[in-house]
């Protein structure tokens, strides 16, 4: 160890090109992929192909984008403050605001892709996915509240697990796929096709998270790029063959169905004990996803608490160093919403369109920022960024009451706080006043 970068308190520079590719794999390669690609094609049909590629070469711009602004600001806080250096304070609170609504909401979606894969391995009922999802949820939370964080090591297992485990039911699929399944190829029309690209924003969220770490590559200038490039290979060629077995194999077509495609991919291959092994892996990556999302959307509450967007309480912090507040604060959206989700039988398929939504937009506003603030290559990344967005937004603005309503009540919380700020202090200095004339 570096010990004077240790007494001095700053970050070591000790990630190398294998162990930066790992790190974005496992931000990238989440829990999404378990569910979306028999989603999208019971939407879309054959053509959902299509949504995986336009939302790859999105992903790929936006990994892109966000590194280039990791480099312009190196240990900013994320997507807020990028937004808030080029448009101000308050665009950078409501763009923080969405992007919080749409990790805790997205935290009713991830750890129920791992109930649906428990509750088809054990044939039980759908109660049992949402009471997994419950346990996988409480899991994360409770490692999270206790400080707990899962070692280097482990975050290369699981993306070198998830990677080898998606890679696997491509294989086994190959001999099933046939390409009569592509006919017809648009069965419900192109609507479908940029709705289904809406979605798969949930599925390249992992980008903006890990960007951050750049200042601490060992030769930022010559392995971040290739980390990146390499990265963003690998995803596209996993979920667009991940996405190909599903279409070209016709497993699809119902949400019982769509919700454990790849847990069916295996059992077909293997038999029934796949399922369960399915059934684990689906576990691990929706835990491991659940996990660094708290971690990471924790820290926004505490920010957007400290800066007077949420609650002071959600800016709490314990003598350990972890963001108690903001845990809680994720942890309250999630179990409410897995309870509503529950009573009213809401599938991933439509809470997914809620954390979805809000991502598109909240992309679109760094990107946007991103024309601003960079130069050169940056900006060429943000400008294509923003037009390939662009492309896709119409097929959101039947959703588009989604982030207006999550602008509305940050509005409403910003301006409530407000008073009750002034009001308290009020008090206080008219306290202070009676006891200097008493």
């Amino acid at each position: 160890m570096d010990t004077k970068s240790a007494s001095t308190g700053k970050l070591t520079a000790h990630i190398g090109l294998g162990q930066g590719v790992a790190l974005y794999v496992s931000a990238t390669l989440g829990a999404g992929v378990l569910v979306l690609p028999g989603q999208i094609a019971s939407s879309a049909g054959p053509a959902s192909l299509l949504s995986w590629v336009v939302a790859c070469a999105i992903g790929a711009m936006l990994a892109l984008l966000f590194v280039s602004l990791a480099r312009r600001l190196p240990g900013a806080g994320g997507i807020a403050t990028y937004v808030g250096q080029a448009y101000g304070a308050t665009a950078g609170g409501l763009a923080g605001w969405m992007y919080f609504s749409a990790g805790a909401i997205g935290q009713i979606v991830v750890p129920l892709t791992g109930g649906y894969y428990v509750a088809e391995a054990f044939s039980l009922s759908s109660g049992w996915a949402y009471l997994t999802a419950a346990g996988i949820l409480a899991v994360a939370v409770g490692a999270n509240l206790v400080g707990a964080r899962v070692s280097t090591g482990a975050q290369l297992g699981l993306a070198l697990t998830v990677a080898l485990a998606l890679l696997a039911t491509i294989i086994v699929a190959i001999p099933r796929m046939d390409s009569d399944r592509l006919s017809p190829f648009a069965p419900h029309g192109l609507p479908p096709i940029g709705s289904g690209v809406i979605v798969l924003f949930f599925a390249f969220a992992g980008w903006e998270a890990v960007a951050h770490l750049v200042g601490e590559f060992r030769r930022p200038n010559r392995d971040v790029p290739r980390a990146v490039g390499i990265t963003i290979v690998i995803v596209t060629v996993l979920y667009l063959g991940i996405a190909a077995a599903v279409v070209l194999t016709g497993t699809y077509g119902s949400p019982e169905t769509d919700h454990v495609a790849i847990g069916l991919l295996l059992e077909q291959a293997f038999g029934g004990n796949a399922a369960l092994a399915a059934a684990v892996i689906a576990v691990v990556i929706s835990l491991g996803t659940t996990n660094a999302f708290i971690a990471g959307v924790s820290r926004l509450g505490y920010s957007l608490g400290k800066e007077g967007w949420l609650p002071q309480s959600a800016a709490h912090v314990s003598s350990t160093s972890v963001p108690v507040g903001g845990v809680l604060a994720v942890a309250l959206v999630a179990f409410v919403g897995l309870g509503l989700a529950w009573l009213c039988s809401w599938g991933t398929e439509a809470l997914v369109v809620v954390p979805s939504t809000l991502v598109v937009f909240v992309y679109l506003a760094a990107a946007i920022a991103g024309i601003k603030l960079l130069k050169g290559k940056g900006r060429v990344a943000a400008i294509v960024s923003v037009v390939l967005i662009a492309v896709v937004v119409p097929s959101s603005m039947s959703n588009v009451i989604i982030p207006l309503i999550v602008i509305g009540v940050a509005l409403t919380m910003r301006l409530v706080l407000r008073r009750v700020s002034r009001s308290v202090n009020g008090r206080t200095g008219a306290s202070v006043a009676q006891q200097a004339h008493g």
